[in-house]
Order: structure tokens, then C-alpha cells, then sequence
């Protein structure tokens, strides 16, 4: 069994893994199981006010779990897979704890292979949060990930250094950005052209 297939049969068991993206390392879960996305917010020490995005392996997946208007799938398509996260309409399936009680959801489509072929081995959306415990830097080396994180990591998947650069999240419909990030100059000319 390849390490993604074992990451993927980890997640769909409700078990937590580290992961690459293009950006930095994530932390996974079964972002449609709530018992599992409480064991991220465990392990990160997250404030469950905070939410945390959905990984999908492409725009149409994305769209079996969000809502989301013309202009919100022609900016996915524009921008995705890429390090971006774009926030929507949650479906109803999506749980209160993903998104902090929030309607929207952010959904990430990394432009990582190793990423997609995780998402696509688990067959379900795998939460997208930085895999750090809250407040201490994000992580581009799995050498670096913090102790106290992976004692209650069920898997490691390792391809090496990341990139670094955090993902820019986006409210495509309010126009906004939430944080900036990569090509966070190109969406903005994007926003302001729409």
C-alpha cells in the first residue's frame, strides 16, 4: 500500500494526518464527520471560533458541497487548483464545527499532486488547516512539525519542503480578501475587473 493510499484509509477511518500542499503542510481529517474535525481542533489547540477550510481534488467536487454562484465557480476555475481559498455557501451536510457555527466554508484545490491524490484516496472532503499547533508558525518541513502535534497524528505523509507561502482566502462575492497570500495581486486585479 502506497503512503497516500494508507493516508487516505487513515482519514476515511477518522484518523488525523499531516499532509504537503503547494503552500505549507495541512493537517487532515474527514471534514464531514464532525468527531473528526473535533480531533483537529484537539490537536492544533484551535479555538473552535475559528474555522477551517475543506480540500477537495477539483472545482466540481467543491461544488457537491457549497453553493456557489456563477461568479464564485468561474473565479474556482480561473484560480484553481492553486493557493487559494475560496470561501462559499455551505451545503447542509457541511458541520457546524468545519465552519464555526459560519455559513460560509473556505475550499482549497491545492496545486499539489500528492495533495489531490490524498483527497481523491480518502473520497472525502479532508479538512485544510495548517498542521501547527495554533499560534506557532506553519510548517514547510515535516522535520519541523511540533511534538506535541504528532503524538496525536495517526500518519505522516512526506514529500519534503513546501513552498511556504500561506493560501490567499477570498469572499469572491463580497469582493474581499481575507488574507493575503499567494497571487494575491492577480485576484485582486480579477475582483476589481469583475
Amino acid at each position: 500500500m502506497t503512503d497516500v493510499a494508507h493516508a487516505g484509509e487513515v482519514v476515511r477511518e477518522g484518523g488525523l494526518v499531516v499532509y504537503p500542499t503547494e503552500t505549507v503542510y495541512g493537517l487532515g481529517a474527514d471534514a464531514l464527520d464532525a468527531e473528526a474535525v473535533e480531533r483537529v481542533f484537539e490537536a492544533k489547540g484551535r479555538a473552535r471560533d475559528k474555522p477551517v477550510s475543506l480540500g477537495v481534488p477539483d472545482v466540481e467536487t467543491a461544488t457537491e458541497h457549497v453553493l456557489a454562484t456563477e461568479r464564485e465557480t468561474a473565479f474556482m476555475y480561473e484560480f484553481l487548483p492553486g493557493p487559494v481559498t475560496v470561501l462559499c455557501q455551505r451545503r447542509e451536510h457541511v458541520p457546524d464545527i468545519l465552519t464555526a457555527g459560519r455559513e460560509l466554508v473556505g475550499v482549497r484545490v491545492p496545486a499539489h499532486q500528492t495533495a489531490l491524490a490524498l483527497y481523491r484516496t480518502a473520497g472525502t472532503p479532508v479538512t485544510a488547516t495548517s498542521a501547527n499547533l495554533s499560534g506557532r508558525p506553519s510548517v514547510t518541513d515535516p522535520a519541523d512539525l511540533d511534538e506535541e502535534l504528532l503524538e496525536q497524528v495517526d500518519h505522516v505523509v512526506d514529500s519534503g519542503p513546501t513552498d511556504g507561502t500561506e493560501s490567499t482566502v477570498v469572499d469572491v462575492e463580497a469582493g474581499e480578501i481575507h488574507r493575503r497570500g499567494s497571487l494575491a495581486d492577480r485576484i485582486e486585479d480579477w475582483l476589481d475587473e469583475g
